[in-house]
């Protein structure tokens, strides 16, 4: 596999040859490896000009330090396994793009150079990376939590005159990059920082609300994945807000909430559906998802759950592309590499179901009025909780 070419230096420092990376990105996860950073490099093999991508990592982990230095432009390799089109796929993909590798722990000065001239940023920093201490500000050293560190790096951009910056979280928040926009607000203002910088960073950069979807369920070292095929990057469209690829994975949506009620009603619900009937008839321990919807009484279960109780409030909602999704989404079900076992989604049941079925029901009340859902309310009300 050839090398993807690397930018002109732009430069020395400390013997050390400098590049340009267009692309900032906050965090080392395999799920970026396989996802964004995946598309990014499939889009420059295509001859898409939006450069190469440095990475940070934000959590001072001396366990991810070989994570870190494979990310010199060498391939990455992404193995990619289960269902397509019906038909079972294994193949090896690669992520190129990532050429430098930085801690922000130990390389503060540099992360600042190079967020300082970078067109866009992106980040995963995992389930915890929106969490900060309460009142957190920022000072000479290097801030504890990534909001505030993606704050001083703005104000040090601001400082220099960069331009102002388009921002892409993919953590797992709902609209995340207003929620981004408001922690960092939140962190300049108890900071002291100058309200020119506040209003330079509220109204002139760009922050992005977007989901992601794909699952990534192995490991390879020193870097690198292993996905299913199904990979989903949708972005909501606003104004000023331009994505800097075109790739078949990344989406853009008028409404984000589309999208999220496709993933939480004909993915996320029909998992806890498979959960309660786990529970109630005592079926193996380590039954996986692929394993009992090969049970035929089990399939028509769920197919007649989500034919006649959920697709019709979509229908009814105008949401046309809910039947292909579904599609989709009982063929990721039957993924033969993936061993989704019913022990892990039943964790936290009561919750999840009650959040689930709760979403659907306002989602029937808003646009299909007396809609029934006998088979789900018995779900709800069942009394079932699941494991903890």
């Amino acid at each position: 596999m050839a090398r993807l070419r690397r930018p002109a230096d732009q430069g020395h420092r400390d013997g050390v040859s400098i590049m340009k990376t267009p692309i900032i990105q906050f965090g080392t996860s395999r799920f970026l490896q396989a996802h964004a950073d995946l598309f990014i490099s499939d889009a420059m093999r295509a001859g898409q000009d939006l450069g190469p991508v440095a990475v940070v990592q934000t959590s001072g982990s001396a366990a991810r330090a070989g994570r870190l230095a494979a990310f010199d432009g060498r391939p990455l390799p992404i193995l990619v396994r289960g269902m397509e089109n019906g038909e079972t796929v294994e193949r090896t993909e690669y992520t190129t793009c990532l050429v430098r590798g930085l801690s922000a722990a130990d390389s503060w000065d540099e992360v600042e150079r190079v967020f300082v001239e970078a067109d866009h940023a992106l980040s995963n920093t995992g389930d915890s990376g929106f969490q900060m201490p309460e009142d957190e500000t920022i000072d000479d050293g290097v801030p504890v939590s990534f909001p505030a560190k993606l704050t001083k790096l703005l104000a040090a951009r601001w400082r220099a005159g960069g331009k102002p910056l388009t921002l892409f979280p993919t953590e797992l928040v709902t609209n995340n990059g207003v929620v981004l926009a408001g922690l960092c607000d939140g962190i300049a203002r108890r900071s002291g920082l100058p309200d020119a910088f506040i209003a330079w960073m509220a109204t002139d950069c760009v922050w992005a609300n977007s989901l992601v979807d794909r699952i990534v369920s192995g490991a390879l070292e020193p870097a690198g994945a292993v996905a299913e095929p199904y990979a989903l990057w949708a972005i909501e469209k606003q104004e000023r807000l331009v994505i800097p690829l075109t790739h078949p994975a990344v989406r853009p949506v008028d409404d984000l909430m589309v999208t999220a009620r496709l993933k939480l009603l004909l993915l996320n619900l029909p998992h806890s559906c498979l959960a309660e009937r786990w529970l109630a008839d005592a079926r193996p321990g380590d039954e996986t998802v692929r394993e009992m919807i090969a049970d035929p009484a089990v399939r028509a279960w769920l197919d007649a759950i989500i034919d006649t109780e959920i697709l019709p409030v979509f229908a009814a909602g105008g949401i046309t592309e809910a039947p292909a999704y579904r599609a989709t989404v009982l063929e990721r079900f039957q993924n033969p590499f993936l061993d989704h076992r019913l022990s892990d989604i039943a964790m936290n049941h009561a919750a999840k179901k009650a959040t689930r079925i709760g979403a659907l029901t306002a989602f029937a009340a808003e646009a299909a009025p007396g809609h029934e859902m006998p088979t789900l309310t018995a779900i709800r009300d069942s009394g079932l909780k699941g494991l903890s």
